[in-house]
């Protein structure tokens, strides 16, 4: 039986030319079960191990992201303190596919249209490996969270709730 051909996205198209080592998990989507959580239960994959990409808009940065373990809520408040904002909000869902190239349920924090300050929940630090979107919907990269810092020139940073 023939492999499937991986279908490349901006995030594997740029990890590759990097040189950096990761892992694709492909999985069953609908359009009701977009969220991290599902993500997860469809790629059999431990729930703390996954982290979503979400976008914000600060009065100063504008865009942001977060990356945050997707049973975790993003604390907007820690997000603009560490981000240099008085104040910051999710970016409009109908704004999304315009600012970084990727669909809702599909957004990866890397690759995006062009490069934003990005921020990766404080847990990950000491993980060997994270799970994030690959920039598809049913898409997930495993990779190595110092990799993530390294690709997207993020920060590790306190930005959950509780």
């Amino acid at each position: 039986m023939k492999k499937k051909k991986l279908q490349k996205t901006n995030a594997i198209r740029m990890l590759d030319s990097a040189g950096v080592d990761y892992h694709v998990h492909e999985y069953s989507w609908s359009e009701g079960h977009l969220d991290a959580k599902s993500a997860a239960e469809k790629a059999g994959m431990p729930l703390g191990k996954i982290y979503k990409t979400l976008v914000t808009l600060g009065e100063k940065t504008g865009v942001t992201v977060a990356c945050i373990p997707a049973a975790n809520e993003l604390d907007l408040k820690a997000l603009a303190k560490e981000s240099g904002n008085k104040k910051i909000e999710m970016l409009p869902m109908k704004d999304l596919e315009k600012t970084t190239g990727y669909l809702r349920g599909g957004c990866s924090p890397i690759g995006m249209k062009k490069s934003f300050p990005t921020y990766i929940a404080a847990p990950a630090e000491v993980m060997e490996k994270i799970v994030v979107s690959a920039g598809k919907r049913g898409m997930q990269i495993e990779i190595s969270p110092s990799d993530l810092v390294n690709i997207t020139d993020a920060s590790y940073a306190d930005i959950c709730m509780g």
